[in-house]
């Protein structure tokens, strides 16, 4: 049996040479979608694989069996949500990978769990990526990357004393009686 990297090879050679297939009288009819549908009619060209025409999807075009649904690294290619998922991880043969429906948050953890168990990240590169969300976790809190160590200082709350209190309540009486002689004054 061949060498994975070797049937890897031969699979994006096979890639590379395949045609797209799209569907007859395509660039004719606007109205047809460019996804492939096999032409049924009698006197079709392409049915017939005429010298010179659009050629038509076959086995030949298969990459090899023990290739197929493998990343280009030659891992196998598994989707993790959640940070304890990557833990379940064989990282000599998968590779996981991050859905984009992942928050940043998780994301991050994830891409930390991964790095500190040797996990490769087949659809990001983790440093990048960790220090991307970083900062945009960081400018969140109004903070910036040089001041991301530094905590911002607080300022005590004032607290409101008695005084200040019995003068609002006292300022509320004394605006709800203005209000009042307003309204008797416009009806009479």
């Amino acid at each position: 049996m061949p060498q994975l990297n070797t049937l890897l090879e031969l699979r994006t050679r096979i890639k590379n040479k395949k045609p797209v297939f799209i569907r007859q009288d395509n660039p004719k009819r606007p109205k047809l979608s460019d996804k492939w549908r096999k032409p049924k009619g009698i006197h079709s060209k392409i049915r017939h694989h005429f010298k010179g025409r659009r050629k038509m999807p076959s086995p030949g075009y298969k990459s090899p069996l023990e290739t197929r649904g493998l990343h280009a690294a030659g891992l196998c290619m598994i989707m993790v949500h959640s940070p304890k998922e990557v833990s379940m991880i064989k990282k000599d043969s998968q590779g996981i990978i991050i859905p984009r429906t992942v928050g940043a948050k998780k994301r991050l953890e994830i891409l930390k769990t991964a790095k500190s168990l040797n996990v490769r990240v087949l659809n990001l590169d983790s440093d990048k990526a960790i220090k991307k969300i970083e900062d945009f976790m960081n400018s969140k809190k109004g903070k910036t990357t040089k001041e991301a160590g530094k905590e911002p200082v607080k300022e005590p709350k004032k607290e409101a004393t008695k005084e200040t209190k019995e003068m609002t309540e006292e300022q509320k009486k004394e605006a709800e009686k203005k209000e009042k002689d307003r309204v008797l004054t416009r009806k009479a």
